[in-house]
């Protein structure tokens, strides 16, 4: 086990140092694996919450919630538990449908969870057979991977599960943790109807999670402790250590093993926080923050609790910076701003965001978050009742109504954040906001967008970035940069000589910054576009003056040898009758005019059916696109367009 543990240290620092990340491992200084194990406390000491036969107590946690707890268990009462096929694992390989085990698999551990969570607030056994039901289907599976994973992972690359070749994903860690926890609360209950049933859970979770994880760690590209080349270190990383973190503090016994584990996942979570750029930004979007920061919100506060608090990290300012992303990047309104494979619209749990503001002193986390559940006409006890899987989210929830229904609402209104390591930049102005940014183009989730920008008018979106669609084999195979959504010319940026920005880390954008003084930001991103391009410079300036955006673009290149074109995407009707005036009005009834000259562009509009629901529940039937083509080839000069706000 130590030679296996020092093998992981080492690889860690290779992946570290083939990442160009800092080295802070942050977890790992404060404490060596020795000292951890004297500052570990029994799990009946660390859990935060009641036994499961302490009614009284109970009664006290779930409060106006157990109604709604209750009534969401009785509707699971005659769930059937339905198979995942072969059939439905083969339909990835077949189709590229991954949906469709996901649509089985994914309802049963919600019941699951929900299930456990309605007797946790009765207490009257009545739920229990349900709940071993569902714990003997999930032990029955052969995987709790999904299809996609389990056929990257796998060493025969089939979306059919191996038996006994465990795959540590996203959604079989995240079941292993709900195991964990039904054994934890009803192990005793399970025992006099079925030790065999009871023991099984216990083992599953130990074969399937906590062996693996131990003594195979080069296996799943997120631990970190191996480079993956086709691989960056994303949320996966914090997502799935969080629920390994618990398997082991609930169910592993012995003391030295148990060490060993805890400390290898705080290897594993330092090589993301070592990935994390000091600004704390997400480069995922706002979409993943929950299962980025907000992941390692959830580990650091499951560390903390099983070291009695001894290892902490929430007066952390990297840490708060990266709980804060999540209220910076806010709009209004529900919208946020959605970089990469993110969604326009807020996702993030606002539970989440309420206990990660409350731990680092973030009073605008805290208003946020009461501010979305106020325009949702919701409540916090609402929200702790929605389903999941994520057994420690739903528990915490519960934990954190207290707290979270004083909050005050409020919409966060920063006048200007810049993330100088990840090169984002907001910039709020009266009725204006504008996002920007520079990074380079594989990043996580990455899409070739090196230098947009997205408008908001009124917090209302008018120039967007569509995001992603439905997830199938393609987005994340060789075939993703044919998906239009990835591409540069689907998102507000040019097409140079020709050419469209490539995909690759070495395709960065050059000497970034941004100006709070002049609100304005600027970034050279001939980088972003493939050599073949010609292109020596194309420095984009945007700036936010009054009621308008200005946006500059001063260019040279080796050869003109096509006509160079301005792309903007818009949610709304775009009229081009105007002689040098493009005007845009949106679904939310926010106006804009766009000026050009007339002379040196040719203005087209492209019309953009959204046949996928996961677009079309976020923009409607359709999105436009603009484009202004360049009248002439030239190989030095300057566009300026001004985006001007119509009342």
């Amino acid at each position: 086990m130590k030679r296996i543990l020092l093998l992981s240290t080492l690889l860690l620092g290779v992946l570290t140092g083939a990442l160009g990340a800092d080295q802070r491992n942050l977890l790992q200084n404060a404490a060596n694996q020795q000292q951890l194990k004297e500052l570990l406390v029994p799990k009946s000491e660390w859990v935060p919450y009641p036994a499961y036969t302490d009614r009284t107590a109970w009664e006290a946690l779930v409060g106006e919630a157990k109604p709604a707890l209750i009534k969401n268990g009785e509707k699971l009462l005659k769930h059937n538990w339905p198979t995942v096929k072969a059939t439905d694992y083969l339909a990835l390989e077949r189709t590229g449908n991954r949906k469709i085990m996901e649509n089985i698999h994914y309802p049963n551990c919600k019941a699951l969870a929900t299930l456990v969570l309605a007797e946790l607030a009765e207490g009257k056994g009545r739920f229990i057979d349900q709940i071993i039901n569902g714990s003997f289907y999930l032990c029955e599976m052969t995987t709790w991977a999904n299809s996609a994973h389990a056929r990257s992972m796998q060493s025969t690359r089939t979306s059919v599960p191996i038996k006994d070749q465990h795959v540590l994903d996203l959604v079989a860690c995240d079941t292993g943790s709900l195991m964990a926890w039904v054994a934890y609360f009803f192990g005793s209950e399970i025992e006099a109807i079925s030790p065999i049933i009871n023991e099984r859970i216990r083992t599953e979770v130990k074969e399937r999670i906590i062996e693996p994880y131990i003594s195979r760690p080069e296996d799943f590209w997120w631990a970190g402790a191996k480079h993956y080349p086709n691989h960056s270190i994303n949320n996966w990383n914090p997502w799935c250590n969080c629920n390994v973190l618990q398997c082991m503090l609930l169910l592993e016994e012995d003391p030295e093993r148990l060490a060993e584990g805890v400390y290898r996942t705080m290897q594993s979570v330092d090589v993301y926080l070592n990935y994390v750029k000091e600004d704390g930004a997400c480069e995922e979007g706002p979409a993943y923050w929950g299962h980025a920061a907000g992941k390692v919100y959830d580990y650091l506060s499951v560390l903390h609790l099983a070291t009695a608090g001894n290892i902490s990290f929430f007066d952390n300012k990297m840490v708060k910076n990266m709980g804060e992303y999540i209220a910076r990047s806010y709009v209004g309104n529900n919208w946020v701003v959605n970089f990469a494979d993110a969604s326009a619209k807020n996702s993030a749990p606002v539970s989440l965001i309420h206990r990660y503001g409350s731990a680092v002193g973030s009073e605008e986390m805290c208003q946020m978050a009461a501010y979305v559940v106020a325009l949702n006409g919701s409540t916090p006890q609402a929200e702790a009742c929605k389903s999941g899987r994520d057994m420690w989210r739903r528990l915490e929830a519960l934990r954190g109504l207290n707290s979270f229904a004083a909050a005050t609402p409020a919409v966060p209104n920063y006048d200007f954040t810049w993330y100088p390591q990840t090169e984002f930049c907001y910039i709020r102005n009266g009725s204006i906001f504008l996002a920007t940014k520079g990074g380079h183009n594989k990043e996580s989730h990455n899409h070739n967008d090196i230098g947009t920008f997205s408008l908001y008018v009124d917090n209302s979106p008018v120039l967007i970035d569509a995001g992603v669609g439905t997830y199938t084999r393609q987005t994340f195979g060789k075939e993703r940069y044919s998906i239009w959504t990835m591409q540069s010319g689907y998102h507000n940026l040019p097409t140079i000589n020709g050419y469209s920005q490539k995909f690759g880390r070495e395709q960065t954008a050059r000497n970034t910054k941004a100006d709070q003084q002049r609100k304005t930001f600027t970034t050279d991103i001939a980088g972003a576009y493939p050599a073949e391009a010609g292109i020596n410079e194309w420095v984009r300036t945007i700036s936010v003056k009054s009621n308008k955006v200005v946006v500059s673009e001063q260019f040279s290149l080796k050869e003109a040898t096509a006509a160079n074109q301005l792309h903007f995407l818009s949610w709304g009707e775009i009229s081009t009758e105007r002689r040098g005036i493009i005007d845009i009005t949106t679904p939310e009834g926010k106006r804009v005019e766009l000026h050009y000259n007339a002379k040196a562009f040719t203005p087209t509009v492209e019309v953009i059916p959204l046949t996928d629901p996961r677009l079309s529940n976020v923009w409607g039937p359709e999105l436009k696109r603009l484009t202004l083509t360049a009248t002439s080839l030239t190989k030095r000069g300057r566009y300026g367009i001004e985006i001007k706000v119509v009342k």
